[in-house]
């Protein structure tokens, strides 16, 4: 009997013994499956310490997770891939020796194609463009990065135009003639093809351009340390990493403080560039921007009795051309959609009611800005925070209006110091927002991502649009608009922040939100129409970008 008892007691305890075993296995499969990078069995053991979805762990190595060799890739990882693929196809490798084999806007040669006399509002002008170099010899590829605008400064007009590069060294310039009265003609030279290749392989090249600084802050002590998406150092770092979208950020760990006790961050810019001597010649200010059509003389258009059709109410879903409108007395019209003004009572009767949550960068922080200098009754309820980049509250309690401006997470670019505390990714805030059919989401992503390479920016961008699909399933009424870059100063640092890397991310942002039924307020071709070359463009230009989001809400 005893010797049976002593029996069923061994089996008991294996029994126990193999269910922990197993329990521990199981632990460290769904570990090593989330954190591929773990360095074994025994680190699984090792829990890290979940903030919200933040893995905020300790490693003394430091891979990224998108870019972990070790790792099956993703369907997004397939994704980002065909998506640089595509950009490489549009920006082959183009050597450079001499700036007399580059591009020359001077020696160029532009010609109408089918002149008239008069020509009529709503017809379209083709320019075609031949491209030499400063050797006076024609080029045989394309490849340059040309911005076309006509306008009527005493109308307060303007519009984009369309480059189509028939990469042989020629271009077609199409202008659509959308008003009354004297046009200029122009296309400017941003960079020659040589200069786009050139950034466009000093962009892919690293990481370290911009240095970020995190504040560790315990107690009445704070420390300050390194940190950024990437690390090339041997120390001991804090890992801040979001596994389902495969998002990582990292700061070498201070001495006597948890990881947790990062609160705030600065950046500044790093003394390095990844351009030869020869290519930053291409980038002096002399060179970008330079016009091409100065023989061109100005053309007087003609109402012609034409008469136009009617439009669509504008509202969201809708496909956005290019050019998709121009200015004229200093409003923004729509080429595609019935497109009215809102005054401040219709704005009031549109808000009422209204949940606006605007998610992004500086440039949607100008309206929430803007919104009060017109809607008296719009009041800034102190959140407390501190610095131009803490969340930004907007109410009106009387009609039950909320608008809110957050900051995106890193990569975020600026001196000065802000928090992180109540800060997140994009993907994550529209995933706790209910949403139903009073609530808006407008998005901006862009300006602080041109440092990096574009891989960082698809990526964000792949989570974004999960993140709307995801909003849509539990709340198909809710109202997205998705605001493109602005067009930014030529006189920038190129490498850096040129529009030549934005306009690389408005063609990807396009790309990967085509067909989501959201609203597009197209920045991009709104600002060159404007001829701002702001980052930050003026209250007018800002007035008609809410417009035209107000078009889409109410």
């Amino acid at each position: 009997m005893q010797l049976w008892t002593l029996i069923m007691f061994s089996n008991t305890m294996l029994r126990k013994i193999l269910v922990m075993l197993m329990s521990l296995l199981v632990v460290a499969w769904v570990h090593f499956i989330m954190y591929p990078e773990s360095t074994g069995f025994w680190s699984a053991l090792n829990l890290p310490i979940f903030l919200q979805h933040w893995n905020t762990s300790t490693r003394s190595s430091h891979p990224k997770i998108p870019n972990n060799p070790t790792r099956t890739p993703t369907e997004t990882d397939l994704r980002i891939k065909e998506i640089t693929q595509k950009l490489d196809q549009l920006i082959p490798p183009r050597p450079f020796a001499h700036l007399n084999s580059t591009t020359s806007a001077a020696h160029s040669r532009a010609s109408i194609l089918n002149p008239r006399d008069p020509y009529c509002r709503g017809e379209q002008l083709d320019v075609l463009l031949e491209v030499r170099d400063h050797l006076g010899r024609r080029k045989d590829y394309g490849g340059d990065f040309l911005r076309a605008r006509m306008s009527s400064p005493a109308l307060q007009a303007g519009a984009s135009g369309k480059v189509t590069d028939f990469n042989n060294g020629t271009y077609l310039v199409s202008f659509t003639l959308f008003w009354e009265g004297r046009v200029s003609l122009s296309v400017l030279l941003i960079h020659p093809s040589e200069g786009a290749s050139a950034l466009w392989r000093a962009r892919n090249q690293g990481y370290d351009r911009v240095i970020y600084k995190g504040q560790f802050v315990n107690g009445t002590s704070h420390v300050f340390t390194e940190c950024g998406l990437t690390l090339n150092t041997s120390a001991e770092l804090c890992q801040y990493l979001d596994p389902r979208d495969q998002e990582a950020f990292y700061c070498v760990r201070p001495q006597h403080m948890p990881c947790d006790a990062l609160t705030r961050m600065s950046t500044r810019n790093k003394d390095i560039s990844y351009l030869t001597v020869e290519e930053k010649s291409l980038f002096q200010r002399s060179n970008v921007g330079v016009e091409m059509l100065k023989g061109l003389k100005g053309i007087d258009v003609s109402g012609c009795n034409k008469s136009e059709k009617k439009k669509e109410k504008c509202q969201i879903g809708m496909e956005t051309p290019v050019p998709g409108g121009y200015t004229l007395k200093g409003k923004w019209l729509t080429t595609f959609c019935d497109h009215i003004q809102f005054n401040t009572i219709k704005i009031n009767e549109c808000l009422k009611g209204k949940l606006i949550y605007l998610l992004g960068d500086s440039t949607l922080r100008q309206w929430i800005y803007y919104l009060p200098k017109v809607v008296k009754t719009l009041k800034f309820f102190d959140l407390h925070g501190t610095g131009m980049f803490k969340k930004h509250l907007l109410l009106d309690a009387g009609r039950h209006t909320q608008i809110q401006w957050k900051k995106h997470s890193y990569p975020f670019v600026t001196l000065q110091l802000y928090s992180i505390i109540d800060e997140d990714y994009i993907p994550r805030e529209i995933d706790r927002i209910p949403g139903d059919k009073n609530t808006a989401i407008v998005i901006t992503l862009g300006q602080h991502f041109r440092p990096f390479p574009i891989d960082i920016f698809i990526r964000r961008v792949i989570n974004v649009r999960k993140a709307i699909e995801r909003l849509f399933l539990r709340s198909p009424a809710t109202k997205v608009v998705i605001k493109t870059e602005n067009i930014r100063e030529m006189n920038i640092d190129t490498e850096r922040f040129g529009d030549f890397h934005g306009y690389l991310q408005y063609l990807t942002m396009n790309d990967i939100l085509q067909d989501l039924n959201v609203g597009v307020i197209d920045a991009w071709d709104m600002t060159i129409a404007y001829g701002t070359n702001n980052v930050h463009p003026p209250d007018h230009v800002v007035g008609q970008q809410i417009n035209m989001f107000l078009n889409y809400l109410c």
